[in-house]
This record gives C-alpha cells, sequence and structure tokens, in this order.
C-alpha cells in the first residue's frame, strides 16, 4: 500500500496557524489535500497534526486526520508516528502541508520515482531553475545529482560553483535545480532515518536531508517541469495576491 500523510502543525514561527489560512475561502490544508486525493498512486491519505484545530478542521471537510505527539522535530517524523499504525503501507509520502498548489502528476512522479529505483530508500523531486534571482535565494534550496538521478548535495547556496563566472550569469553555463520538499519513503528507510540524531551537515544548512545522505541512505530525484510554490509566511500569500 502506498500511504500519502500530510504532516501539518499549527505553531509556526513564521506563519502561526498556516495549515488553516484562507486561500479564496478554502484552508490551505484542504487545499492540499484536495490536490493529494486526485494522485492515482495514493491508497490512504491522512494529515497527521498535533493540534486539535487542524484534526476538526480535516475531519469537517470529510478529510482523514490523526493526532499526533507535539514533540516531533520534523513532519518526517510526524509520518513515521503515523505509518507506524499502517503496517501494510510499503511505501510513505510526505506531502507537505504548505504546498497548496501541489499537483497530483508531481505526487505520482514521486511515488513513481522510488518504485522505479532499485537500492534506493528514499525519493524526491527537482526542477530546473531559470531566474538568478532564484538560484540566489537562500530560502530556494538547490539539489546536485549524479547522471544516474542520486543525490551528491542539497544547499541553500547554488552549487556548483562555476568559476570564472559572475554568479548573475551561472545559469547562463551550467544547469542548476531547485529541490521541491516532498518525499517518498521505502517504510523501512523512514524507520530508520526517524532514529537518527542530527548530522553537522544539517546543522548548518538547516535541511535534515543532509542527515540522511550523511548516513548513506541513497536518494533518487525524479525532475519534474511543473512548478508549485510553497508557503512559509504570510508575505508569500500576499505576493500571489491572497
Amino acid at each position: 500500500m502506498i500511504l500519502g500523510v500530510i504532516p501539518a502543525r499549527f505553531a509556526s514561527t513564521r506563519f502561526p496557524g498556516k495549515p488553516l489560512a484562507l486561500i479564496n475561502g478554502i484552508s490551505m490544508i484542504q487545499r492540499v489535500y484536495l490536490q493529494s486525493l486526485q494522485a492515482k498512486m495514493i491508497q490512504k491519505l491522512v494529515v497527521a497534526t498535533d493540534d486539535e484545530r487542524i484534526l476538526e478542521h480535516v475531519l469537517g471537510f470529510g478529510g482523514q486526520a490523526m493526532l499526533t505527539r507535539s514533540d516531533h522535530l520534523s513532519g518526517t517524523d510526524r509520518c513515521a508516528e503515523v505509518a507506524q499504525l499502517f503496517p501494510d503501507a510499503e511505501v510513505i509520502l510526505n506531502i507537505q502541508g504548505d504546498e497548496p498548489f501541489i499537483q497530483p502528476e508531481q505526487i505520482d512522479l514521486l511515488a513513481n520515482t522510488l518504485l522505479q529505483s532499485t537500492g534506493f530508500g528514499i525519493a524526491t523531486l527537482a526542477k530546473s531553475i531559470h531566474q538568478a534571482s532564484a538560484l540566489l535565494n537562500p530560502n530556494i534550496v538547490k539539489v546536485v545529482f549524479s547522471q544516474k538521478n542520486a543525490a551528491i548535495y542539497f544547499s541553500r547556496h547554488p552549487i556548483p560553483y562555476c568559476r570564472g563566472q559572475q554568479p548573475e550569469n551561472w545559469l547562463d553555463h551550467t544547469p542548476y535545480f531547485k529541490h521541491i520538499g516532498l518525499y517518498a519513503f521505502r517504510r523501512e528507510a523512514l524507520m530508520e532515518i526517524a532514529g537518527l540524531l542530527p548530522s553537522p551537515l544539517e546543522q548548518a544548512e538547516s535541511l535534515e536531508q543532509l542527515r540522511w545522505l550523511d548516513h548513506g541512505i541513497q536518494i533518487a530525484v525524479g525532475v519534474t517541469t511543473l512548478e508549485t510554490t510553497g508557503i512559509d509566511t504570510p508575505e508569500d500569500l500576499a505576493s500571489l495576491g491572497y
């Protein structure tokens, strides 16, 4: 079974109550849920939250939700708690609760990337970067991957360094990819990483996927041409006209 989990917490530092923020009258978490429901690969979909308000809201619009512990450090840990309640789930998808514009095709690509990647415990997505402003923005995470689509490194800094060129011209000389923070986990990989302590690389960049690479867990990268826009702050919503 493929289980889709949407982690959602109320106490976001930069945007308290973010999952319940309205976008044209529909909450962010409901938009993520409805988009995820359209994915062909998901057989079970659950919102994982530590807040009664979010739980009641999701149940109120007819979705499925579960209350999880409040001391999780990441959405991945929340996914692992939910996965323990579904022993038949061989693949668990972590669908970010702040991606209201996620496309069902991206979720299906994510699942298929993992299923077709023998020897990989995790899969994620990337999209080509075409604007220097995005390349140089530390809030947009970049990923480099091998010719076999294995992630090599994730960074808030543009990678690779394009020697002999000004940063604003790097896109003219080498391809760059932005990381889309969705993950597909094989069950055993998810349970393994849930018990790992933060690594120095992770702490330096504040990117938990570096912990997984640091411990030798291979991450397959699927390339999507579809854009998606995560919402981190109220200003992000305002910039989109909401």
